[in-house]
């Protein structure tokens, strides 16, 4: 299995990094870090063009990439790919192609706040065109990685449509032999809407997923409420350790990410990795 990590020479790339070697461990994985510039370079009408500067360019650009390999624990096995395209999420979506690709892995935007989420351009690019899952790192990832991934908490909607999500979270837990929890979000607002019998309906969710997957699998339920999703997702115990996983919404192309309304919500609040799956081309 090979982990694409989109990389720029920020703390945010050694975010990526950091989470990218903690999968790698846990899913006995390869990590494919590429950095990416763009095809051409805009130059203003009256500026004159620095002779090489495309070759001084590549030469930082390659520089950058060995001080990325530096950051990379000796146990877990990367290469390095300079790409050129005039998208930065493109060009890792056709590196994730080229390699087959399981995952891609970025980190979080400059501007958040230590151990918490930030999208920044080329991350919200690819929450709307990419096939593959990706994986977000938090703020700050980097100063203290958990060696493994300790355990997958599955956010599952009260909706039908979330088999590849449950298939997904499934497949990673067998592959690292980890303990799988399968939670469900419930709001006042929900609740309101939904009648006294809210976290009835949602445990009923769960426990219809639970008896669709392979007998024998270590499973834990939970159902989280709060005044809101962020509350809700507040409210839970967090560990060094943990992932979480989110589906797509509905508004989805077939094959592809978008990340949803609630899925943003948790995103605002949840102290560890998200990992986004695509949709179904199915689902409805």
């Amino acid at each position: 299995m090979r982990l694409i990590v989109g990389y720029q020479a920020t703390p945010s790339g050694a975010d990526g990094i950091a989470l990218g070697a903690t999968l790698a461990r846990s899913l006995q994985a390869s990590l494919d870090i590429c950095l990416v510039l763009p095809q051409e370079r805009p130059v203003p009408s009256k500026a004159p063009v620095e002779a090489g500067y495309d070759d001084i360019l590549i030469d930082r650009a390659t520089g950058w990439l060995d001080e990325a390999l530096t950051l990379v624990p000796e146990d877990v096995q990367a290469r390095a790919h300079l790409l050129f395209d005039e998208s930065f999420a493109q060009g890792l979506l056709d590196c994730v192609d080229e390699c087959e690709a399981y995952m891609i892995v970025v980190g979080a935007a400059g501007d958040g706040l230590l151990g918490r989420h930030s999208i920044g351009t080329v991350t919200s690019d690819l929450l709307h065109v990419s096939h593959v899952p990706l994986a977000l790192a938090p703020r700050g990832y980097r100063h203290s990685p958990p060696q493994r991934i300790r355990e997958i908490t599955c956010a599952i909607g009260n909706r039908p449509g979330a088999a590849e999500l449950v298939r997904a979270a499934t497949d990673l837990s067998v592959t690292a032999e980890l303990p799988l929890r399968l939670l469900s979000l419930v709001s006042a607002e929900e609740q309101s809407a939904r009648g006294p019998d809210g976290l009835a309906k949602a445990e009923e969710v769960l426990r219809t997923v639970q008896a669709e997957l392979p007998a024998g699998s270590d499973v834990q339920l939970t159902v989280a409420e709060g005044s809101g999703i962020e509350k809700a997702a507040s409210s839970l115990d967090w560990h060094d350790g943990d992932v979480l996983m989110v589906g797509s919404s509905r508004l989805a192309q077939p094959h592809r990410l978008f990340l949803g309304s609630v899925a943003a919500k948790m995103l605002r609040v949840v102290p560890v990795p998200m990992i986004v799956v695509p949709r179904e081309a199915d689902d409805e």
